[in-house]
């Protein structure tokens, strides 16, 4: 059968795949999605309308373009509801929760803002993890993390948190506590939050006894501003399946509850070969595509392969990532060094490491073959060619039918057995 493989923002490649090889084509579980603003105005409904009474401004927190969450959707909820409560314009800020990532460039702000665009870009800021000017101390946790959050959280009378619940590699689930931490924490209090995700506990779809979690979680405790969530869960489309709004933690777990339903998918066995593909937005960089590297493994026989279809738009991503493994001949060598220092980035090199260990990883995108050879990955330049190299070499060592699994949307699909 011919597959057509998303790559890059609008483009295609074909794939064959012998259908006697194919185990399955392996998305995010169909749930009927509803309009993104009816799903959104039903939760807001009059909880925001006694959240805002007798505030004068309120901070958004949003996601950046990195992810696929319906910000202009959720705008266009909210600011009614805020022109409803009297607060102006210029009492309305947007704190972009880029975490540790680069600030939001101007042509992403379409993307971001939509129809908004023109009225709300002067009131919208980047947040810089490394602008220590721009940051407050507001306690530790009991892990150690300093917590150092970006001031604007402090300047206004309410805060209403945005974002999508989705699986994500080391937190379990994206959303909720983090669009505080990494959102808009502090390049120390990220990396010390990151640097537990080494342990083999902070892992997709895990919360309870994941390191990274608690962390967010007690990092959250400590903050004391009037706080309200608005979180959707999406579809492999992305479109909105559901919306959950009101308290960070209750809107949290209740959309975590959906997104399992969504992204969690029962295989029957694992595959001797994956394709695993880094959707847009996510295929910004191998260091985001990396996601796609972790499920994907999932499903990968070990000593199968792995191949990687990301177009990685804006290169690796993350320096100390790539010169932590390019610096490094093996991926055990790589795992030594990371035991012995931590820097940010590091989690993502012990995450590679380690599923190159287990098996042979090939990478189709556009970086170099250098840039990509140094990361323990084989660059491709033909996606067949790759497919039916990975085929001919598992034949090799005795596989009669080596079996095949694809994973169209490999950030948010977790195979399970």
């Amino acid at each position: 059968m011919q597959v057509s493989i998303p790559y890059n923002k609008n483009e295609q490649v074909l794939l064959s795949i012998d259908d006697e090889l194919l185990l399955g084509i392996y998305e995010p579980n169909a749930i009927p999605s509803l309009g993104a603003q009816e799903a959104l105005l039903q939760e807001l409904g009059d909880t925001m309308d006694t959240f805002l009474e007798g505030a004068s401004s309120v901070l958004v927190i949003i996601n950046d373009a990195t992810r696929p969450t319906p910000t202009r959707s959720m705008l266009s909820a909210l600011l009614p509801c805020f022109e409803k409560a009297g607060i102006s314009d210029a009492n309305l800020m947007l704190l972009v929760a880029t975490g540790a990532h680069r600030p939001v460039k101007e042509d992403e702000l379409d993307q971001l803002l939509g129809p908004y665009k023109e009225r709300l870009s002067p009131r919208l800021v980047s947040h810089e993890a490394k602008d220590e000017k721009s940051l407050a101390r507001i306690g530790v946790t009991r892990n150690g993390t300093p917590i150092l959050l970006n001031k604007l959280l402090f300047a206004y009378d309410r805060i209403v948190v945005t974002g999508s619940v989705e699986p994500h590699y080391f937190a379990g689930f994206t959303g909720g506590r983090k669009a505080f931490l990494p959102g808009i924490a502090g390049y120390e209090t990220i990396v010390a939050n990151h640097k537990l995700a080494v342990n083999d506990a902070a892992r997709s779809l895990a919360l309870e006894g994941n390191p990274v979690h608690e962390d967010m979680m007690d990092a959250l405790s400590h903050i004391k501003a009037p706080v309200f969530s608005l979180m959707t869960v999406l579809d492999k489309e992305q479109n909105v399946v559901a919306a959950t709004g009101g308290d960070i933690v209750e809107s949290f777990m209740k959309a975590v509850a959906i997104a399992r339903r969504v992204f969690c998918v029962p295989i029957s066995r694992k595959a001797d070969i994956v394709v695993s593909i880094a959707k847009f937005p996510m295929d910004i960089n191998l260091y985001q595509s990396q996601k796609a590297i972790d499920n994907g493994a999932l499903a990968v026989k070990d000593g199968g392969t792995l191949i990687l279809v990301s177009a990685c738009r804006e290169g690796i991503g993350d320096q100390e990532f790539a010169d932590l493994l390019g610096s490094c001949s093996s991926p055990d060598q790589a795992l030594q060094a990371i035991e012995k220092t931590y820097k940010l980035g590091y989690h993502k090199a012990a995450k590679m490491a380690s599923v190159c260990k287990r098996m042979k990883v090939l990478a189709y995108t556009k970086l170099t073959d250098c840039q990509v050879a140094s990361l323990f990955l084989e660059p491709v330049s033909d996606l067949q060619a790759a497919l039916d190299g990975a085929i001919a070499e598992a034949k090799a060592k005795g596989i009669e039918k080596p079996s095949i699994i694809l994973l169209p949307d490999g950030c948010v699909t977790v195979p399970s057995l």
